[in-house]
């Protein structure tokens, strides 16, 4: 019975802490949400600009920076996403209205983003480089695909 109650806590104390996590981020400033989403692409074009790089045949292979930087890449895909609150339309950014107007095309694209890094994150283990470049590409992919729908041309 212990070991339930004990359970039953933690469970209550994790959804707590959920929902004010939520509800702080809910009341985050717009233009903080802007900066620390923008902050986020800044982190995740700097680990994957190298493995970019390696796939193209412009930076030499390093399998010990691809999997660093897949890992990093599979934590920093995750952050962004909260930082598109409705709050933020008309912000200065260079997200376009379509990310509001289109937000669940925009959320598809956030999950296939997380989910080709992911593969990338699995696939940098197996020493393939191969398989590393392709998955690369498709990371790319994902990111371009959002880019092209979502993001000012600049």
């Amino acid at each position: 019975m212990t070991k339930q109650r004990t359970l039953v806590v933690a469970v209550a104390l994790f959804s707590a802490g959920a929902v004010l996590a939520l509800d702080a981020a809910a009341q985050a400033k717009p233009e903080v949400l802007v900066k620390q989403r923008q902050a986020a692409m800044t982190m995740i074009g700097k680990y994957f600009g190298p493995l970019g790089a390696m796939a193209r045949g412009k930076a030499a292979y390093n399998a010990d920076v691809v999997k660093r930087n897949a890992g990093y890449l599979e934590v920093l895909a995750q952050l962004p996403w909260d930082g598109f609150h409705e709050s933020t339309k008309g912000e200065k950014s260079a997200a376009l209205p379509a990310v509001f107007e289109k937000s669940s095309e925009f959320k598809q694209g956030a999950e296939r983003l997380q989910n080709e890094v992911a593969k990338l994150a699995s696939v940098s283990k197996s020493g393939d480089e191969s398989a590393v470049k392709s998955q690369i590409a498709a990371v790319g992919k994902a990111c371009g695909g959002c880019h092209d729908n979502f993001r000012e041309k600049r």
